[in-house]
């Protein structure tokens, strides 16, 4: 495993990318026979398949091109899987019907670990009338609802964590319900939201004029633009959520603007795609390509960066022909118009190499020299692909050179497309890499810039066992086994510290050579204004971004990694295999306030008594503990176990709503019980019932009888009552009375007069 530069790597491809047979046999014994089941099974679609093997398998080679990881998990393994990552599903029609076939189709492509987009604009906004049933509709808002439900049943029953993109134009009548939506804790925490915002809205909130929300034809309300433009800011800048999305350029530059409407993403961003579109992601490492590496003639070596392109195209087209997919309109999609994602990573690695600071002049100048190399090679590619293969089954060379994307190209890239076609729509987008990254060496993801040079990680092993790791970035690696302690020259800078417009710079320079997006976020610091905030979004519109997302961290968003100080020295974490430690456990007052609830189970003799006690942060009531208790013996263990970890959970602080998602989506294969007339999975979707509505009764949650907007899964459960008043010294239950002057309980009848 000589390849690997961390053990992480080693760990990574073990548990992630190995072929195993059932019984746990490893088919992959080295990392060097993945690259050889991938190329194999990559070169099976050519005409003579031995000739191209071996120069797939150098492409592979040293993690130099860096497939997705369902292609480096699933091809040539025999398996009927599909090798693409994401996929945007088809335009939700507006009927109850429609909705739910197209919820059908959602959860058969989300079974196979697909990520899912959708456009939830299609649907009427609520209160509009729906005709032959005396009824106003719901809205998207409540669809989505539902939509957010199925893809936690999806994840309980054992499959990955799902992914969804859920998006609305900034047009929509629901769309200020819409960017509101995830600040409820509860609600949609399976989606990522994005609104779509068009040219002529741009340009409203940019004159301070009008903006018209409308449906069908119909105005339903006018307000300023820029009032909307800042509930977006402001809701992005307190919640990291909804993202923006410039739909309209997105659409003009699209070489299929005469095939395709696109109205939705795949989860992450980067790929703009039509109804039943998906999104087949490769990258191209960019840290193995630098020659003398921090030396005087430190380079990217730019023929081998061609060679490397070339090799990948092909091999992703022959992906499409390889993969299976969840839905036959996948599948006609995908063989319809060839599209491809190939993109790069370790960018940043890259820059530090060659001695330039990320976010320079100098840096953003480089890396539109890179990619449009990258582009140029790759269209190249494609028409040569096209000569011998054919071009895609849509392609129309009039209307194709009148793209955005193609009217920017060299004339000799016009010119050979024009003469011979084109195998691929579209070819190059940036992914998030996250983990293929780090199986890379830990290059840096994406375009991103290096978030942390060095970190402690935890990794669990196949035995249960956690073994802790310092994760090293490559380009640190390098220079320390070039230069050893010496100190890391000023070149050397991460995401906490780069200003948020460098990020935006950077963006925008890579932007104008790949022809779908970018997944990227762009780190602010905690303390950025709201008007320094908001000049982010307006400089990636300005800029040509095709997208804008952020991330703030503060006190209702958390941070992602715990990030320690030292110049030369990384910011650090403790991060385990898939959990980050935000912060230390709250301390625990002598003395707290809360509450005791009762709940009976139908096929329980004994009742269950929850307890959950509060802590007051900065005014706001939050819960800290909780008990459960019963004197059924059979619910001992469990109980006891509950108590101990959802305790452990409350008190690191940060939103701790999952826990109530987590316990309402556990189904009993027993079956669950009818209580107060709902349908109750289990008793431990119960017990998160009561403690979601004990959430919303002091105020951490939003709810009925609060003044706020109600979640409609807020009060499913209606176990209980909530306290009336003071707890009783004797027995602990709430609700002590005044009675005839005496302090008396209900419960316990203590009293104590005077």
């Amino acid at each position: 495993m000589s390849a690997f530069v961390a053990p992480i790597a080693q760990s990574i491809w073990d548990m992630k990318y190995r072929l195993e047979q059932a019984d746990g046999t490893p088919v992959d014994r080295t990392v060097e026979d993945t690259w050889r089941r991938i190329a194999r099974a990559l070169a099976a679609p050519e005409a003579d398949p031995a000739a191209w093997e071996p120069r797939f398998y150098a492409a592979l080679e040293g993690f130099k091109f860096l497939p997705a990881g369902r292609i480096i998990a699933g091809a040539g393994t025999g398996r009927s899987v599909t090798l693409f990552n994401c996929f945007v599903m088809g335009t939700i029609p507006d009927s109850m019907a429609g909705i739910f076939e197209a919820l059908k189709q959602a959860a058969l492509t989300m079974q196979q670990g697909g990520g899912i987009g959708y456009d939830f604009s299609t649907i009427r906004p609520r209160g509009a009338e729906v005709r032959g049933v005396a009824a106003d509709a719901s809205g998207p808002l409540s669809f989505m609802d539902v939509w957010d439900a199925m893809c936690r049943t999806i994840m309980s029953a054992g499959s990955r964590r799902g992914a969804m993109m859920a998006t609305m134009r900034c047009d929509h009548p629901d769309i200020e319900a819409f960017i509101e939506a995830k600040q409820d804790p509860a609600r949609l925490r399976m989606f990522n939201l994005s609104v779509l915002v068009s040219d002529p809205f741009m340009a409203a909130v940019k004159a301070d004029g009008p903006w018209d929300l409308q449906y069908g034809g119909r105005v339903y309300r006018t307000l300023p633009a820029r009032d909307l433009w800042n509930k977006i800011m402001r809701a992005t800048f307190d919640y990291a959520e909804p993202g923006v999305i410039f739909i309209d350029r997105i659409n003009r530059m699209n070489n299929l603007w005469y095939a395709e409407e696109i109205a939705a993403t795949n989860p992450c961003g980067e790929q703009p795609l039509p109804p039943y579109g998906a999104c087949l992601l490769g990258s191209l490492n960019l840290a193995r390509l630098v020659r003398d590496p921090f030396g005087p003639k430190a380079h990217l070596d730019a023929g081998a960066l061609d060679d490397l392109v070339r090799v990948a195209v092909r091999m992703m087209d022959n992906t499409i022909d390889e993969s299976r997919f969840p839905l036959d309109e996948q599948k006609r999609e995908a063989d319809a118009k060839r599209r491809i994602g190939l993109g790069v990573t370790g960018l940043a690695d890259a820059l530090l190499m060659i001695g330039l600071r990320y976010g320079s002049d100098e840096a953003a100048a480089a890396t539109e020299g890179w990619m449009k190399r990258i582009a140029r090679a790759a269209y190249l590619a494609s028409v040569d692909l096209a000569r011998e293969k054919g071009a895609f089954p849509l392609f129309d060379a009039v209307k194709f050179l009148q793209s955005g994307t193609m009217k920017g190209m060299d004339a000799d890239v016009r010119e050979a497309v024009r003469e011979h076609g084109i195998r691929n729509a579209l070819l190059t987008s940036v992914a998030p890499t996250g983990t293929i990254s780090l199986l890379a060496g830990n290059v840096s993801s994406g375009i991103e810039p290096v978030f942390a040079y060095a970190y402690s990680r935890k990794v669990l092993q196949k035995d249960g066992s956690r073994t802790e790791e310092e994760v090293v970035d490559y380009a640190v690696h390098l220079w320390r086994e070039l230069h050893g302690d010496a100190p890391l020259p000023d070149t050397f800078v991460n995401a906490q510290t780069l200003p948020p417009l460098d990020h935006v710079k950077m963006q925008a320079a890579a932007q104008r050579w790949v022809d779908s997006s970018i997944s990227k976020t762009i780190n602010c610091p905690e303390d950025i204004s709201f008007e320094a905030f908001k000049d982010v979004y307006l400089a990636a519109w300005d800029q040509g971004c095709k997208g804008c997302t952020t991330y703030r961290p503060n006190a209702v968003t958390g941070s992602v990694l715990t990030v320690s100080e030292g110049a030369d020295r990384a910011p650090e974490a403790d991060q385990g295999a898939e959990v980050v430690y935000l912060s230390e456990p709250l301390d625990r007052p002598q003395a707290l306030d809360g509450a005791t609830y009762k709940l009976k189970w139908p096929d329980s003799e004994h009742a269950i008594y929850l307890t959950i006690n509060d802590i007051v942060q900065g005014g706001h009531r939050r819960p800290f503990e909780v008990f459960i208790n019963s004197k059924n013996m059979e619910h001992y263990a469990w109980t006891v176990a509950l108590t101990r970890m959802i305790s452990a959970v409350f008190r690191r602080g940060g939103d701790v709503s999952f826990v109530v998602e987590e316990l309402k989506a556990v189904f009993d294969p027993r079956g669950g019980a009818w209580m107060e007339g709902r349908y109750i999975p289990s008793i431990l979707a119960a017990i998160g019932g009561v403690i979601e509505r004990h959430m919303i009764a002091i105020g951490f949650l939003k709810g009925e009888g609060m003044g706020l907007k109600s979640d409609p899964k807020a009060v499913a459960v209606a176990v209980g009552e909530m306290p009336r008043g003071p707890a009783c010294p004797s027995c602990g239950q709430f609700g002590l009375q005044k009675i005839e002057g005496c302090m008396t309980c209900p419960n316990c009848g203590y009293s104590k007069c005077g």
